[in-house]
Formats: C-alpha cells, structure tokens, sequence
C-alpha cells in the first residue's frame, strides 16, 4: 500500500506502509544510538555505538566506535579509559553468557530493554526507532557505519 502526502512547501513524498505478512522474509527490529555526553550539564553529545534488538529473531546486538578526538573537542578533561570501558560493558551485556554478569539468564529483550532505559550518565541511550531486516547483525553494522562512524 503507498500513500502519497503533499507537504506545505509542496513537496511530494510517497509513504509506504507494510501490513504484517508483506515485510518477505525480514522482521520487525528495534534500535537505539549509544551517546556520549561527556559533561551533562552542557548536552553535547557524540555517537559511540548502536544497539540493535530483534524479537522474532531473539537477537540483541551492540557495536560501539569511539572517536577519541570529537570527545576531546567537547571536554577535554573526558575519561576516555572510562567511555571505553562502558562501551564495552554494553556489548558484553548484549552478548550474554558469562561476560554478561548478572544478565547472563536473561532473555534478549530483558537485556535491550535495560540498555535503552533512560539514564543521566555519561554514555546514554538515544529515543528506539524501528526498521525491517532480515539478518539483525548486518544491520547492527550497517547503522554503526551509517550513524556512528
């Protein structure tokens, strides 16, 4: 089914909604961007990661890239070892198992819904969007690539 919606300034854009059974062979993911806000109080931010989760798939997912140099330009006084350790919590968090600590019995959805609660520390989880895939890790990497790095 497509839509087509006429904007204020004229635009014309086509929406294309999918019904449950027409998405082929791709489910249902949700994801959300890890950001760093180095000093809170200031708001400044950078993307540091992605996590992505997948019911029907049963996967959660993170992937983090660290760009030391934008970090240092909002506070130069930024815990990097600190940044980098918490990222890598978060992926070991999504990979369960031992590594996983307390969440290691915890089913993929416990784990993703921890990690996009919303938090006032230094590396935060962004708002959930949704999308459509086949293979969630590819995507994973994709929207590191897209929007982290």
């Amino acid at each position: 089914m497509s839509q087509t919606h006429i904007h204020m300034a004229g635009h014309v854009t086509e929406r294309h909604i999918t019904r449950a059974g027409q998405g082929g062979d791709r489910d249902v993911f949700e994801y959300a961007l890890l950001r760093v806000v180095p000093r809170v109080e200031r708001g400044e931010c950078i993307n540091a990661g992605v996590v992505v989760y997948s019911r029907a798939q049963g996967y959660v997912g993170a992937r983090t890239h660290l760009d030391e140099a934008r970090l240092l330009a909002l506070d130069p006084d930024a815990d990097v070892a600190g940044v980098r350790a918490a990222l890598g919590a978060i992926e070991r968090h999504c990979a369960g198992g031992e590594e996983a600590g307390q969440a290691a019995g915890d089913d993929a959805g416990r784990r993703y819904r921890w990690l996009i609660a919303p938090r006032s520390t230094i590396v935060q989880p962004g708002p959930v969007h949704t999308g459509l895939t086949s293979d969630p890790a590819a995507e994973t990497e994709r929207l590191l690539d897209l929007l982290v790095r």
